[in-house]
């Protein structure tokens, strides 16, 4: 079931898939159960997936990446998260990072901070939820006010994914609070700088090795150089990231279901009752056959949305959102299930699919939660019938 993309795969996707998988096995699978239960930062993790290219999959060669799309990227977040999902989330990050600068810096900033990225050298992080902007970024009160060859950033970030592990952070903040979203721009903030301080990690129901962290932004001055993009730019550029990151999140829900799904399935196979395994009975066949299908239609659709970015499709924005939605949802269903099929050690920590259904969680709520999701497909779906209807 998890190689039903070959045939739509490119040869080098497929290299980059296996190559990605037999890291897993060999290396990032053994130590998932200790990076859960110890909240530990799988720094080794992300310095073995440096080594061998994929942590700077869709950063340019030039830069020190392979320079691959979106596809290529979720491919390899969801063989990691078949196995560590918190690997998986800090893997993606690092990503997310990368994807502001790419978009929206200058030549000079990408050769700055891409080349760490890329290398792992840098921990990279993302800041956009404050305590009251959430769902709703247009409601950001984070300023940076601009002075002579500089800004001073002051506010308060939280919930910030590799937080307390991060070098690089690309934080959004208000540079005209007069002109509400329009006035939001992108900065690059390095750890060290003076006025900034990440906050202590937060105590997780799941992805509990994937640090997450508040930032505290206290007259904290930046040069102009760490600006992306022009003043004002910043609320598009938002838009446009989430475009791009939320396949990454929906190909980390289908390695959670996955992974889910294959304990489920060989433990069925194996456990007895009333003297024969309960594969054999009906009810478990129909909750296998519900969570095999869940499993394929929310790959495949991760998959379409991740091409349409890569081809910069104008749908590219609701198929992302779709593939999210739909992921994530289908990541809790069959994990919950999963634990269900294991009954009683399904609820203890002896078997891993309680972690598979605590680690599913957050996959319904960052990168937007599935109501904003529905809303992003509603609005898309309505301004399309609204074309259909002057046309």
């Amino acid at each position: 079931m998890v190689d039903d993309l070959d045939s739509v795969l490119t040869e080098e996707q497929r290299l980059i898939r296996d190559q990605a998988r037999r890291i897993v096995r060999k290396e990032i699978a053994p130590r998932a159960a200790a990076i859960d239960a110890t909240g530990e930062f799988p720094r080794e993790n992300l310095r073995l997936l440096a080594e061998v290219g994929l942590l700077g999959l869709v950063m340019p060669e030039e830069c020190g990446g392979s320079g691959e799309g979106v596809v290529s990227l979720c491919l390899a977040v969801e063989e990691i998260a078949r196995a560590c999902a918190s690997t998986a989330t800090a893997f993606a990050t690092q990503t997310h990072c990368a994807y502001p600068i790419l978009m929206a810096g200058s030549d000079e900033q990408k050769r700055r901070w891409i080349p760490a990225l890329a290398s792992g050298e840098k921990i990279g992080a993302i800041a956009f939820t404050e305590p009251q902007a959430g769902s709703d970024i247009s409601a950001m009160s984070t300023t940076a006010t601009r002075r002579e060859g500089h800004y001073v950033l002051n506010g308060r970030k939280v919930f910030i994914t590799n937080g307390p592990e991060a070098d690089v952070v690309v934080v959004f903040a208000s540079t005209d609070r007069s002109a509400g979203k329009k006035g939001f721009s992108a900065f690059v903030v390095e750890r060290g700088a003076e006025g900034f301080r990440a906050g202590q990690p937060e105590k997780k129901m799941g992805i509990c090795g994937s640090g997450t962290c508040s930032m505290e932004f206290e007259a904290c001055e930046l040069p102009e150089s760490h600006r992306l993009g022009a003043e004002g730019d910043g609320f598009p550029l938002a838009l446009r990231f989430f475009d791009r990151s939320r396949p990454g999140i929906g190909a980390l829900a289908v390695g959670i279901a996955q992974a889910a799904f294959d304990y489920a399935l060989a433990y069925a196979t194996e456990r007895k009752q009333f003297g024969r395994a309960i594969a054999q009975f009906q009810a478990i066949q129909f909750m296998l056959a519900d969570m095999a299908t869940a499993v394929t239609a929310a790959r495949l659709l991760v998959y379409h949305a991740a091409a349409e970015t890569d081809r910069a499709s104008r749908g590219a924005g609701a198929a992302a959102s779709m593939a999210k939605l739909l992921a994530s949802d289908t990541a809790m269903k069959v994990a919950t299930d999963a634990v269900q099929i294991l009954g009683g050690y399904g609820y203890t920590k002896d078997y891993p699919v309680e972690r598979y259904m605590r680690d599913a969680k957050v996959t319904q709520i960052f990168e937007g939660t599935n109501q904003i999701q529905r809303l992003v497909i509603a609005r898309s779906l309505l301004a399309g019938a609204a074309t259909l209807g002057r046309s």
